[in-house]
């Protein structure tokens, strides 16, 4: 579906405790293994195209080297329902990906990965491959961790491995929804319930990074807002103030 209507544990692996002394970040048990790839999917619940992605961003985000995120879009919900989890920054975060990316117009349901290519979210070999050449790109070269001190969340961002002069970037605190079933009244997928996974509930910006390493502690509460459950980091370079390549992620507790 387009903008312009057309329907379409102990055990600590040697190169975690490497990546962590090159970057500068203290060594300690890892709960899971580094994330390799964020996938951004873009949504909505009147989109009917969109249903067949649902089980896809599903099955991801079960995968433990990957951070998938579901952001609801409000543009559709002039088709006869209101997406009840979009947010309207979401839209305008698809949209500077699309000027980044080059792309025409925005569709959904669009799948970003790693902030550096897109693609059809439904077409799973689609996803299969990017993620393959992501992965063989390196991946998610920069250390990320957060974790849960008393009433604070303490983020450790370790340094780009190959430092840039001109490097610009942003950290952001990601409070996510784990996971929310919708029974949707009224559009195209009108009687159909909807299961949505990671759920994005607000994009919160902790500061900036150029490349190295960095540390941000902010309240717990930061991330229990619109009835989000758990929350996510992600470091993202800029290109022209547009969202640009993902260089680091990390999940909090209980993703």
């Amino acid at each position: 579906m387009t903008a312009t209507h057309a329907r379409s544990h102990a055990f600590v692996p040697i190169r975690v405790l490497l990546a962590a002394l090159a970057a500068g970040l203290p060594c300690g048990p890892a709960a899971a293994e580094p994330l390799r790839a964020v996938v951004e999917l873009f949504t909505s619940q009147g989109c009917a195209a969109c249903r067949s992605a649902d089980p896809v961003i599903g099955d991801l985000a079960r995968q433990p080297g990957i951070l998938a995120l579901t952001l609801p879009v409000t543009y559709w919900d002039y088709l006869g329902w209101k997406d009840t989890l979009a947010q309207r920054p979401f839209g305008e975060r698809q949209h500077a990906y699309s000027g980044v990316h080059g792309a025409r117009q925005m569709f959904t349901p669009q799948a970003v990965i790693n902030g550096s290519a897109s693609t059809v979210a439904s077409d799973r070999a689609a996803l299969e491959k990017l993620l393959r050449e992501a992965n063989a790109r390196g991946g998610l070269p920069v250390p990320v961790r957060g974790e849960e001190r008393d009433e604070r969340i303490v983020i450790e961002i370790g340094a780009e491995p190959v430092p840039k002069a001109d490097l610009k970037g942003d950290v952001w605190l990601v409070p996510v929804l784990r996971s929310r079933p919708v029974a949707i009244g009224g559009g195209e997928n009108r009687g159909r319930t909807a299961t949505y996974v990671n759920v994005v509930r607000g994009l919160q910006r902790l500061g900036p990074w150029t490349g190295q390493a960095v540390r941000f502690e902010v309240p717990r509460t930061a991330a229990r807002v619109a009835e989000a459950d758990a929350w996510v980091v992600v470091v993202q370079g800029t290109v022209g103030g547009r969202p640009a390549k993902i260089f680091g992620a990390a999940k909090g507790p209980g993703l």
